[in-house]
């Protein structure tokens, strides 16, 4: 491949404008209509979940919420880009894409409950634990993608993160190790201009995120992040050149945090409401809708199907959240390693008596 063909465009990739226009491109193909109502689904009920789960929030069944509104085609694009054999591996903020890929929402909300676990069987649904610490997932999806290469397995690793991760070591250790082992891993930046309440401009002086590509010797591309149809076909592309060996790619989706980073933060400290608002016209939800409905692909009643669909989300979410887990204080020792020694009995030990001296009403009724 030559050098020019890693830089990636000077403008973002875009096939449906704001206002629904479709933008023709003489590299990208727009999605089928079937495609399109799925993600317009996808956006829908992303959209729902959350609204539901900031509102777990501040009733205190949620301990946080890293909000995706705004990004919901960011997310909904990862889910649908990847085949069934593919792994996901997501960020805190990724919840709309792991529900996506099949997880159940309150199984993907659990850690945001404040669990110890995941909440999901990564096995079964193929996705990867949600991770906090930025970048720290990069390196596992490469590791990831290293073992199913040796083993001969179709398998594609989509790792997302975002822009702030960009400055981590472990972004530039995973990418460097990506592409000298030609590992079948696409990574997706998801670019919402700040990372908490640092701007883009105090991370990087590079053009962009995506020309970061090409210093370790693969393609970059830049696609609009609120055009559900473009972030299909750049993302399309970049798993289909993993799957055929081509090796690893990086995409950059332009995109903006519409709420604050999570319920803990005060965005208004650092961005002007104006710079908010002014994305609204952007929404990648109602650019898709006008674009379905100037097509006749999408009517009143789709509308109220995919409505209807979400508000079913929401309901389950309530309520699984508003049940209370049974805790059992031993699963502090039970899983720390295979086989507990002798000092670590002891200290259950002591807990269990402790807890056999407390009166239940003063442990919340759990013993």
């Amino acid at each position: 491949m030559q050098h020019t063909d890693m830089l990636p465009r000077d403008s973002a990739v875009r096939l449906i404008d704001q206002d629904g226009q479709v933008v023709a491109d003489e590299h990208y193909a727009m999605p089928d209509a079937q495609t399109l109502l799925r993600a317009y689904r996808g956006l829908v009920e992303g959209r729902r979940i959350n609204d539901q789960a900031g509102a777990l929030v501040r009733q205190g069944r949620l301990a946080v919420y890293p909000s995706s509104h705004g990004q919901e085609a960011c997310q909904v694009g990862a889910a649908l880009a990847l085949g069934d054999a593919d792994w996901l591996f997501p960020t805190y903020r990724d919840s709309v894409a792991v529900i996506g890929r099949g997880v159940s929402p309150a199984d993907a909300l659990v850690l945001l409950k404040g669990d110890w676990h995941s909440g999901y069987d990564v096995k079964e649904h193929r996705v990867a634990p949600q991770a906090t610490p930025l970048a720290t997932q990069l390196l596992h999806a490469v590791g990831f993608a290293y073992a199913a290469k040796k083993r001969g397995e179709d398998t594609v690793v989509l790792a997302l993160c975002g822009d702030g991760a960009t400055s981590e070591g472990d972004f530039h250790e995973a990418m460097n190790f990506a592409a000298v082992f030609h590992v079948p891993v696409v990574f997706l930046v998801q670019n919402n201009e700040y990372a908490i309440s640092v701007p883009l401009s105090r991370q990087t002086a590079a053009p962009s995120l995506a020309h970061k590509a090409i210093g370790y010797g693969m393609p970059g591309q830049r696609v609009d992040g609120n055009d559900v149809a473009a972030v299909l076909a750049v993302l399309g592309e970049a798993v289909d050149r993993a799957r055929s060996g081509g090796g690893p790619s990086l995409v950059e989706a332009h995109t903006y945090r519409m709420q604050a980073h999570t319920n803990a933060d005060d965005d208004t400290r650092y961005r002007e409401r104006e710079e908010v608002r002014a994305w609204i016209e952007r929404d990648p939800l109602t650019r898709l809708r006008a674009h379905l409905t100037a097509s006749g692909v999408l009517d009143e009643s789709v509308e109220q199907e995919y409505a209807a669909g979400a508000e079913d989300i929401a309901t389950a979410m309530r309520a699984a959240l508003n049940t209370d887990a049974e805790l059992d204080p031993e699963d502090l020792f039970r899983f720390v390693t295979e086989t507990r020694s002798p000092q670590r009995e002891e200290q259950w030990r002591m807990l269990r008596d402790e807890i056999a001296r407390t009166p239940a009403e003063s442990m919340g009724g759990h013993r």
